[in-house]
């Protein structure tokens, strides 16, 4: 019984790279059928050919370098301004009350909408993406860092009076320790909506990184070139919630 657990677990594993290998033969039949041009609907190795030459003459490397910058601030700014202000809400009602609206109303209005805005007042640089990156961060990291503060049993709390424990004893030996299976789920969903948050930037105003690749291949009917550059923001995604998942496991083993 425990052989057969190990092994279904180690194919669970491999799931993900076995579907995009099926994925690859499924989508050179789709072309084959379909006989698309291939400025609508490039064959695999149309992609494959295309990211080797952006590869070799370097223009994707960097490209992917200055997105990944915007990313990794954009990511750090939201999470540490989320984290000190849900904090602060986890901690007062009443703060809550007097901030809530205004929060609320900020989801209600779409990052797509007011990213303009924000590159003019901001400027076409890397500052307009790193604020619209950590504006799309902001929101579930901080509804997390809430209710993970929250989630704090009181006798906890009573325990840490009793052993005349400093407030930063309090938050530092018990609160973040206790919340932070909860604070690690909102940083997984912020690092992947990181990826978004910089791409909505670049698309409205961008000399450089990949949503100025895809805003090019576009312009130029270089199918091949918008496939790359989407791929390769897949990749990051990937890349960023693989970080987290491993801080869970180093972080989480007392859970087990």
């Amino acid at each position: 019984m425990t052989m057969k657990l190990k092994t279904l677990h180690t194919l669970s594993r491999w799931l993900g790279l076995l579907s995009i290998l099926l994925a690859i033969p499924a989508w050179m039949l789709v072309v084959q059928i379909s006989g698309l041009p291939k400025f609508i609907l490039p064959s695999p190795m149309d992609v494959w050919a295309r990211f080797l030459k952006a590869l070799t003459d370097g223009s994707l490397l960097y490209h992917t370098g200055v997105t990944l910058v915007e990313i990794l601030l954009g990511l750090l700014v939201g999470v540490c301004f989320a984290t000190i202000i849900g904090y602060l809400l986890a901690k007062s009602r009443s703060l809550e009350k007097i901030l809530s609206p205004y929060l609320v109303a900020s989801q209600a209005i779409p990052v797509v909408a007011i990213a303009p805005l924000l590159v003019i007042w901001l400027g076409g640089g890397i500052l307009s993406k790193v604020v619209i990156c950590s504006l799309i961060v902001f929101f579930p990291v901080l509804v997390n860092t809430v209710v993970g503060v929250r989630a704090v049993s009181s006798s906890l709390y009573d325990l840490m009076g009793s052993l005349r424990a400093t407030r930063w004893q309090i938050l530092w030996k018990l609160e973040l320790p206790a919340s932070l299976p909860v604070l690690l789920g909102g940083l997984r969903i912020g690092a992947t909506l990181s990826v978004i948050g910089a791409i909505v930037g670049e698309l409205v105003d961008a000399q450089e990184g990949l949503g100025f690749l895809l805003q090019l291949g576009d312009f130029q009917y270089d199918t091949s070139m918008v496939f790359v550059a989407v791929f390769m923001l897949v990749i990051l995604a990937l890349s960023l919630y693989g970080v987290v998942t491993l801080l869970e496991k180093r972080f989480l083993k007392w859970q087990k």
